[in-house]
């Protein structure tokens, strides 16, 4: 669509349909840097999410200590913390540790999610305790059993917290507006809001660089639809 068509108030783009406005979008801002950005960001966060997650649920799920539930509770318990009333502590401790405008200070702060150990915990405590016996008699040890055991049959609720952590982590706005102001960092989220500002009256290519923004998501979601739906029909049944 063009500029004059938006301006005259269509709704649907003239045929034949023209593509210039993609090219346009990446010529003239740095959608490919930003794309890049929130890419590296969101996997970090991830991979980091997985890791703690599930080293976390195996903890609570297969080690017996003292005043495990009540730890429990107390992670279960941050779920209740809007995140929004902590971001003043974070930013200062980002801040402090001099990661302004840095990859850490975009991602470390999300490397744990009370969430995630809750959702691991609920699909490790429906694996056979038969399974943990068994390993333990042939002097497998714990970190064997959580490698060659309990992650492949977790693979459907892994799934599922990757998927969801990559688009929540995409998605993010205010976090990298906080600590990500100079433009070696800046995420596709606020490149976007930045088009806005250059480019007033250019809607045309803010809404082109949009599409591409979405389209990354999309193929997160398309690849692992299979197994978010498996874990979410795993969950929907075992509870």
């Amino acid at each position: 669509m063009s500029q004059a068509e938006f301006n005259s108030g269509a709704v649907l783009p003239s045929w034949p349909l023209s593509f210039g406005n993609y090219a346009e979008a990446f010529g003239k801002f740095p959608l490919f840097h930003y794309l890049k950005n929130s890419l590296v960001m969101s996997a970090l966060v991830t991979v980091a999410l997985l890791v703690t997650s599930s080293l976390a649920a195996f903890a609570f799920t297969f080690i017996p200590f003292r005043g495990r539930g009540i730890l429990f509770g107390i992670v279960l318990s941050t779920l209740m913390i809007p995140w929004e009333a902590t971001i003043i502590v974070n930013f200062q401790t980002i801040r402090d540790l001099g990661w302004l405008n840095t990859f850490q200070g975009l991602s470390v702060p999300s490397f744990a999610m009370a969430f995630g150990i809750f959702l691991l915990r609920q699909a490790f405590r429906t694996l056979p305790t038969e399974l943990h016996e068994a390993m333990q008699i042939d002097g497998a040890s714990r970190f064997r059993f959580f490698i060659s055991m309990v992650l492949p049959l977790s693979r459907p609720m892994l799934a599922t917290l990757a998927v969801y952590s990559f688009i929540t982590t995409w998605n993010k706005y205010l976090w990298p507006l906080l600590v990500a102001s100079g433009e070696e960092v800046r995420t596709v989220q606020i490149g976007l809001k930045a088009m806005q500002g250059v480019a007033t009256t250019a809607w045309p290519l803010v809404m082109a660089a949009t599409v591409m923004v979405m389209a990354a998501t999309t193929v997160v979601l398309v690849l692992g639809q299979r197994q978010l739906k498996a874990g979410l029909a795993a969950g929907a049944v075992k509870g």
